[in-house]
């Protein structure tokens, strides 16, 4: 587990020695976590763009998995770094990962730690087990963007629009758009420095939160409407929950990424405490996102079952059956509440 202050000056100014330590030909990896989210894609590709600002070596940023980007984080700044996973360098003199709280969630990418001279590891999870040789954690942060900049900073990159767009949408994104608990005064200090580069917060927006085809609105009609309510789950709290199949997928001839804003319209259930959406991502398998509005750490069901997250908000890998795959969750629940304190 993380320090809860987060990253000293020493672990700092590691990170900084681990970038200036690459040679003026080094070859440097980016990689994020599977299916990466905006927080994940944006803080890679801004801290890629920060690195060829100041010319550090040849960047390439990357994902395990289908080389499939989101369609609502298209277009990016720095997309033209990315590498599908196949074509990753097997031997780079610096790996930098982001917003991956655990080795597992960097998937056929992994043996890239043992193969690279150094690594450096950018994250803000609380369930984050410190793989990197150099670990920057910040459990207090709002998005691992928070750290990037941290970083961008003390090695004198300049902040520009480009950079400044992918880090406003990893920043966006994992604060709900300016609407969750981490939503600090500094993180509108940060904000506003983003924006003080010419960026254009409608624009973004709503390509990243009021975006989607046809189909997957109709989808979403159907998932939502076979959600279950359970009000005595989680000690009383409640719990909503709902699942998506890839036959349901493929009726609509929708991607799996348009599941993911899915849990934005099942965790608004006045009854329910805890929400969860279980999406179907290959045969007796299963993404699962928790949610939760304050009385249950849902990271402490996501790390007992596999996965990790935030007191809020975390996931894991199921398998078996939905049913299954939710009964493992509600044996979980009762252990993850939180005292009136939020403790």
């Amino acid at each position: 587990m993380t320090d809860p202050a987060g990253p000293a000056e020493t672990d700092w100014a590691a990170a900084v020695a681990a970038v200036r330590g690459v040679p003026g030909d080094g070859r440097v990896l980016l990689i994020c976590h599977v299916n990466p989210d905006g927080d994940a894609l944006g803080s890679m590709l801004g801290f890629g763009l920060g690195l060829r600002r100041i010319g550090v070596g040849r960047v390439q940023a990357t994902f395990p998995g289908p080389p499939e980007v989101p369609e609502t984080l298209r277009g990016l700044p720095g997309e033209e770094l990315l590498v599908p996973a196949t074509d990753a360098d097997p031997r780079p003199d610096l790996v930098v990962c982001f917003d991956a709280a655990s080795e597992s969630r960097l998937g056929e990418l992994v043996d890239r730690l043992g193969t690279a001279a150094t690594s450096v590891v950018l994250d803000h999870h609380a369930s984050n087990t410190r793989f990197g040789a150099v670990n920057l954690v910040d459990p207090r942060a709002a998005a691992t963007s928070v750290l990037v900049d941290g970083l961008l900073t003390r090695l004198g990159v300049p902040l520009d629009a480009a950079i400044a767009e992918c880090l406003y949408v990893a920043l966006s994104t994992d604060t709900g758009s300016f609407r969750f608990e981490a939503t600090t005064p500094e993180v509108h200090r940060f904000a506003a420095r983003l924006l003080a580069t010419g960026i254009r917060p409608g624009d973004i927006s709503r390509r990243i939160f009021d975006t989607r085809p046809f189909g997957a609105v109709r989808l979403f009609g159907e998932v939502a409407g076979r959600a279950r309510l359970e009000p005595d789950a989680a000690g009383g709290r409640g719990l909503v929950w709902t699942w998506a199949t890839l036959d349901d997928l493929a009726r609509y001839g929708q991607r799996p990424y348009v599941l993911e804003a899915l849990i934005d319209s099942v965790r608004c259930t006045a009854e329910a405490d805890v929400s969860c959406v279980v999406k179907q991502t290959g045969a007796g398998e299963w993404a699962v996102s928790l949610r939760s509005k304050g009385a249950v750490d849902v990271s402490r069901v996501a790390v007992a079952l596999g996965g990790g997250g935030h007191r809020f908000a975390a996931g894991f890998t199921g398998r078996g059956s939905a049913d299954q795959v939710v009964d493992a969750i509600r044996r979980e629940l009762d252990g993850a509440l939180l005292d009136v304190t939020g403790g």
